[in-house]
């Protein structure tokens, strides 16, 4: 059995990655830390509550007393950081989160990793750390950091810390840089799940400057192989990029939200562009293909359609998140 501990498990990454794993692997004992912030959502994870290998926490990773108290009650061997304040749009409006969560949190857990010994650690970071891209080209592991925002600048100095705790201490870690990722139990505030949300309640859908921002986008569930590919077979002290080369306009995929919705073109307003806007982000994912075997399962076409279908049947989970409903929820039964 192993003993890990996955941090941010109740936000979307994180959440489907605990469901997924769960029902693959009974090898697996799952300790969820997660501070329940406005992402974070214990309904994401109803049916890996049920079984025995699956603990939860409500926690901060930046408290030390507490990261360590999991770590001996648990006997935690592994460590999987998903943890993070992730939106770029916040971090612009107030950055001292970001470098709290992102940086002092994943310092955190490298000293409790490297004083309990673990075996692994696995670092679960953006492609956004490395810039902004031209019209030609795609981010490789060798690219230069070169981060644009308060966000992707706050991942950059965790990712960098992460390889110094190699360096320094021989500490077995790795890092995966992966692309916009979509999927269920997205928080509304994200493209898609906006653009969905919106399209459904007929509200205008706010696009950024001319719309011609490229993302390159991978289904949430081929993140989350690539994941525990990397965690089991990849190589220590190695960065690994995931990308399913599905670069897209943003307003691209706005359209095709309408399309499937069969809603009018005539709610996309264009907005403002935000502050630093990077143009275009694009992975080179030769290096997991070739070295671990991992291809992407699903085609963007089916797995789109298969989000904007889950968002039409699951309309509680989110009316819920935009009422406050959950907060109120979690604040009174955590008492925080």
């Amino acid at each position: 059995m192993k003993n890990i501990l996955v941090t941010g498990g109740a936000g979307f990454i994180g959440s489907n990655f605990i469901n997924y794993i769960l029902n693959k692997r009974d090898d697996y004992f799952i300790v969820n830390l997660d501070k329940l912030t406005y992402a974070g959502n214990l309904e994401n994870l109803k049916e890996s509550e049920k079984k025995k290998n699956y603990r939860f926490v409500k926690g901060d990773i930046t408290n030390y007393e507490l990261v360590n108290y999991i770590f001996q009650k648990y006997d935690i061997k592994y460590v999987i950081n998903f943890a993070a304040e992730s939106h770029v749009d916040r971090s612009i409006l107030g950055s001292e989160i970001f470098y709290k969560t992102n940086v002092i949190g994943t310092n955190v857990l490298l000293e409790m990793s490297r004083k309990y010994e673990v075996e692994r650690f696995l670092q679960i970071s953006t492609d956004e750390v490395y810039g902004s891209l031209g019209p030609e080209g795609s981010f490789t592991e060798t690219t230069p950091l070169s981060p644009n925002s308060p966000y992707s600048s706050s991942k950059a100095a965790a990712d960098m810390m992460v390889l110094a705790f190699h360096h320094t201490y021989k500490l077995p870690v790795l890092i995966t840089r992966c692309s916009n990722n979509y999927g269920p139990y997205q928080f509304p505030e994200k493209l898609i799940p906006l653009m969905i949300i919106n399209c459904l309640k007929d509200k205008e859908l706010p696009v950024y400057g001319d719309g011609m921002n490229i993302r390159d986008w991978i289904y949430v569930i081929d993140h989350n192989r690539a994941v525990e590919m990397v965690f089991e077979n990849g190589r220590t002290g190695e960065i690994y990029n995931i990308g399913a080369e599905n670069e897209m306009p943003n307003i691209k995929i706005v359209e095709l939200i309408i399309e499937h919705l069969n809603k009018s073109k005539n709610l996309i307003k264009y907005v403002k562009d935000r502050p630093g806007h990077d143009r275009r982000y694009a992975i080179d994912a030769s290096k997991i293909k070739n070295e671990l075997g991992w291809n992407p399962h699903y085609s963007f076409e089916q797995a789109i359609k298969d989000t904007i279908d889950w968002y039409i049947k699951n309309k509680n989970w989110w009316e819920r998140i935009i009422t406050g409903e959950y907060q109120l929820y979690y604040e009174k039964q955590y008492h925080s």
